[in-house]
């Protein structure tokens, strides 16, 4: 079992977070995707990883989850949204993706950690990008799943996938308010189109999924405000370009969302990132996929520690002392 902590308040929010492992191991800190909880890294995936050797920390981003939501603020319409995306028209935020990276560096701080190894998939791969980027002093790597550098170059989402997943998010939110059974539904129906079809779930383990995380928080409103951030965030390739960190890019041949093509340009926008496909993953992470991906980042970040680097007797104390 993960270790349930109280939440921390930095960054002017709450983040609810969880850890597994021994804190005398190497932190490592894990960012979900857009609109998902800290259940999108699932218990399993992190107990592997706290097995080969690290203290994982996984949280809710602002806007879902057991952190703070912003119930109280307005949102750009969907046509708008649209209108931004083709001609670049103007939009107001709610809060950036560069905010969401302060509430991840703030976390750590909070924590007494004074850097970590920053892994993050689609949503979550922007912002730890961001990370690596704006904040080098905290980031010993980084690893980039199922993400994007967000250049207008790549190829675009199938628009099945658009229309099915992210545009009936937005417009049903209110009848998913009401209507908690076609949430279950629409949400089953995106594991199902995002999910990797060599390792397919059938329909009650999905449904099973998304009624388990209803139960710890309901609240679709955020995944509105979290797209418009990504949106609004635009091309980093750019910003991917100032990244020290030894850096791997995970992504699947497979993939619906972002073909595979963004984790390529990831990786060549980053210098000397190195770039790991996998033949059969799309847009999830699929538990017979589990070895492999941690793996993957286990060798990864052993192969490009410093002497000493590895140890975090530095931040051990700190860490102590903030939960004594």
């Amino acid at each position: 079992m993960g270790n349930v902590m109280p939440q921390i308040h930095s960054n002017g929010i709450n983040i609810e977070y969880e850890t597994f492992g021994n804190q005398q191991d190497p932190y490592l800190l894990l960012i979900a995707g857009v609109g998902q909880q800290l259940t999108m890294w699932p218990q399993a995936f992190c107990q592997l990883l706290a097995e080969k050797g690290f203290f994982v920390i996984r949280f809710d981003n602002r806007d879902v989850g057991l952190s703070t939501k912003y119930s109280e603020s307005k949102e750009p319409g969907l046509l708008r949204l649209f209108l931004h995306q083709l001609w670049g028209g103007p939009i107001s935020p709610v809060y950036s993706l560069d905010d969401m990276t302060k509430d991840c560096v703030g976390l750590l701080d909070a924590l007494g950690i004074e850097k970590a190894h920053i892994i993050g998939a689609s949503m979550g791969g922007m912002i730890a990008q961001l990370i690596a980027a704006n904040f080098p002093g905290k980031t010993l790597s980084l690893t980039s799943i199922m993400s994007t550098s967000g250049s207008p170059s790549l190829p675009k989402p199938a628009p099945y996938v658009v229309r099915n997943t992210f545009i009936k998010s937005i417009v049903n939110t209110k009848t998913f308010i009401i209507n908690k059974a076609k949430y279950i539904q629409h949400n089953s129906e995106c594991l199902r189109i995002l999910g990797s079809k060599s390792f397919p779930l059938d329909e009650t383990t999905r449904q099973e999924i998304v009624a388990k995380d209803m139960a710890r928080s309901f609240y679709p409103q955020g995944f509105k405000r979290q797209m418009t951030a990504i949106i609004v965030d635009g091309d980093r390739s750019l910003r991917l370009a100032k990244i020290q960190a030894p850096t791997l890019v995970i992504h699947g041949e497979q993939d619906p969302l972002f073909a595979v093509e963004c984790g390529r340009h990831t990786a060549e926008s980053i210098p000397n990132a190195e770039l790991a496909c996998i033949k059969d993953m799309a847009h999830d992470l699929p538990p017979e996929l589990y070895e492999k991906i941690t793996g993957l980042i286990t060798t990864h970040i052993s192969q490009h520690l410093c002497p000493g680097s590895n140890s975090l007797k530095e931040n051990e104390h700190s860490y102590a002392d903030h939960h004594a």
